[in-house]
């Protein structure tokens, strides 16, 4: 099941509206009570000019893709994490195109493919 944050974002995107610029201007808020420890999201919050507030089925119609975007966010975060420093890899790349390999054959290239053969998209 996909996040309520999630679900907001891909509504507001479908709508014309950018989900980060109405987030963070606080023009959506999203509270989270746990009931009996159970995780229970809804929108506290609601000021979007020009667009309403998502009803349920509306979000619910989204759950899907919103499972996917949430899915690839983590699959994201894990590639990020396995690539290494910005710098490391720059000088990677560096070295390659020194040895005439910035193409397939490169360890940049080698090391890229790997992260992602071991953490793909859905």
């Amino acid at each position: 099941m996909g996040h309520l944050s999630s679900k907001i974002k891909l509504y507001c995107e479908a709508n014309g509206k950018v989900y980060e610029d109405e987030r963070d201007s606080l023009n959506i808020i999203v509270q989270d009570d746990m009931i009996s420890g159970v995780s229970s999201p809804y929108i506290k919050n609601w000021n979007v000019s020009g667009l309403s507030e998502p009803n349920d089925s509306q979000l619910n119609a989204l759950d899907s893709d919103a499972t996917k975007f949430d899915t690839n966010s983590k699959v994201r975060n894990t590639r990020k994490s396995f690539y290494g420093n910005i710098g490391d890899q720059l000088d990677l790349l560096y070295k390659d195109m020194l040895a005439d390999k910035g193409d397939k054959t490169g360890e940049w290239f080698k090391a890229v493919k790997k992260v992602k053969d071991d953490n793909p998209k859905s």
